[in-house]
């Protein structure tokens, strides 16, 4: 990835667009800090909409016998 500084960025803006749209992400520092990064749209997107764990579970191609039995069994006391 490419680091720019800010105001070569605000000067060839359109480049830094089109560079990304082409797969090609920047930094973007200034003072020589990272202060931002430039993401393609489809990027930002693929990587705003990552499915919880919860919602990869739920979507788990699992059949009937796949998990173990639930033991019924009741809870031990604890002696504290």
């Amino acid at each position: 990835m490419r680091e720019i500084q800010l105001r070569d960025a605000k000067a060839s803006l359109s480049t830094v667009i089109d560079d990304t749209v082409h797969g090609e992400p920047a930094i973007i520092t200034r003072h020589g800090r990272p202060e931002a990064v430039i993401l393609s749209f489809v990027e930002w997107q693929c990587l705003s909409h990552v499915p919880s764990f919860g919602q990869l579970l739920m979507a788990a191609p699992l059949a009937k016998n796949d998990l173990p039995e639930r033991n019924q069994a009741p809870l031990r006391d604890a002696d504290l």
